[in-house]
């Protein structure tokens, strides 16, 4: 673990929040063996030890290398080992490749964290935000880019997990809501134009000011008339796709879609086991070991195919007649209606890695005065499940990607993939914003990423 100055820094500074994030990546492999550090089960998932130094390696290359004076790389071979796409910083070991790497070993790779991090200690300490907004706001990239990877490394060592034969448990299960949530109500959105995006304030702080570029530029959109789901849909639902033959029915499912259920052999959703493999009923496997399914809670681990196909079911079905996902405007403009917090207090609403549940809870029950029922509302916008959208990921009118290998952070990415919105149970609550551009290919199902509807009206 890293050791820091004995004085703490004033609580809110730059210097305090590098504290705190690069402490909670550390508190999150405390459930680890040496061993499970190591493990590479597939491409999208790299082990444990290369998240450590992979964001360690981004303070060392963006910020003492470029403005500690007199500053050394703690190991010149590091950056080869440890760079992923940055092809403006130089040459990358293979990503596949990445389990290969038994050396340095993880005892090295805290020893790395360590020194970076008393360099970083004493560069904060000697900075002022005020005089050098540039410097912090490269600084709040690496605090947000090192977020993205604890949300990595919950769910690559639930991947990692779930393939070992033992299904061993990461921690034991917390005790979670089980009430019923109640049936899909509709929520009307806002329509007409409307103004989605972040737009900085120049004079805000580098906190405030912060978001990813493909945040921006903030533009106007016209929205036709909709109405959004009031919460997610749940495991008992898909359960109803699953049972009525969703898998097996070509005409439910995009082309490309329909094609990799059939090439992957796709039954039901990632991480859902049927009777008859070890069970006699429905299990799914979950942070805390094998679970039975509970009917209640989000579905998660769903692809953009399998989210596009229930959608088309539900609306077949009856469940919800014109139903679709939701475009990512229209998903903005309703998530700004119930958003509580700001990019700075971090105080977004919803279930996030911070809850320490690390498994999606079903949607609070509707409740109302004197046994009458609640009037609908919006729930489950931020937290529990990253929510897949229409939308393609592609820039926002007259966005432009920065400058330097920074600028490879999300602008070269902006093709053949899909965005999603919200947050999940692994995202850091400080992370999120209504404006927050999350996106992956259509296939991917490792992230807690679950589905909301919408229909037009």
């Amino acid at each position: 673990m890293s050791v820091l100055s004995p004085s703490p820094p004033a609580v809110g500074t730059l210097a305090a929040r590098f504290r705190e994030v690069r402490a909670q990546t550390e508190r999150l492999c405390e459930p680890l063996a040496t061993e499970d550090y190591v493990v590479q089960a597939m491409t999208d998932v790299s082990p444990t030890k290369w998240h450590l130094a992979h964001t360690t390696w981004f303070w060392e290359t963006f910020v003492l290398s470029e403005y500690a004076p007199g500053y050394t790389l703690h190991d010149e071979r590091y950056p080869f080992l440890f760079n992923s796409y940055y092809v403006q910083a130089g040459e990358r070991h293979c990503r596949a490749q990445r389990g290969y790497l038994s050396r340095p070993t993880v005892e090295q790779v805290y020893a790395y964290r360590e020194a970076v991090d008393r360099a970083m200690e004493a560069f904060l300490d000697a900075l002022d935000e005020a005089e050098h907004p540039a410097i912090a706001d490269v600084i709040e990239v690496g605090l947000h880019h090192e977020q993205q990877h604890q949300e990595l490394m919950v769910t690559d060592i639930k991947y990692v997990f779930s393939v070992n034969p033992l299904r061993p448990a990461y921690r034991e299960r917390l005790r979670q809501p089980a009430a019923d949530p109640g049936p899909l109500r509709w929520i009307d959105g806002p329509s007409g134009v409307q103004t989605v995006g972040f737009a900085p304030d120049g004079n805000a702080t580098s906190r405030e000011r912060f978001h990813f570029d493909n945040e921006g530029p903030q533009h106007r959109v016209y929205l036709e008339p909709y109405a959004l789901a009031d919460r997610l849909v749940t495991v008992g639902e898909m359960m109803r796709f699953v049972e009525d033959g969703g898998y097996e029915r070509p005409e439910l499912w995009l082309s490309e879609g329909w094609a990799t259920v059939q090439e992957e052999g796709w039954t039901c959703p990632f991480y859902w086991e049927p009777p008859g493999v070890n069970s006699d009923r429905w299990e799914h496997f979950t942070l805390a070991g094998m679970r039975d399914l509970d009917p209640h809670e989000p579905v998660t681990h769903v692809s953009f195919y399998e989210a596009d196909a229930f959608a088309r079911w539900a609306h077949h079905s009856g469940l919800a007649p014109g139903a679709r996902l939701p475009t990512e405007a229209e998903w903005e403009a309703a998530a700004r209606t119930v958003w509580s917090g700001t990019t700075a207090d971090g105080t977004a609403p919803g279930s996030f890695v911070d809850a320490g549940r690390l498994h999606p809870a079903p949607a609070a029950p509707p409740a109302g005065g004197d046994g009458a029922p609640a009037p609908p509302s919006l729930r489950q916008m931020y937290g529990e499940a990253w929510q897949w959208t229409a939308s393609a990921y592609r820039p926002y009118p007259g966005y432009h990607a920065a400058p330097g290998a920074l600028g490879e952070y999300n602008g070269k990415f902006m093709i053949n993939q899909m965005v999603l919105r919200g947050g999940s149970v692994a995202t850091p609550k400080s992370h999120i914003r209504p404006s927050y551009r999350n996106f992956f290919h259509p296939p991917a199902t490792w992230q807690f990423t679950g589905i909301r509807l919408a229909v037009s009206i």
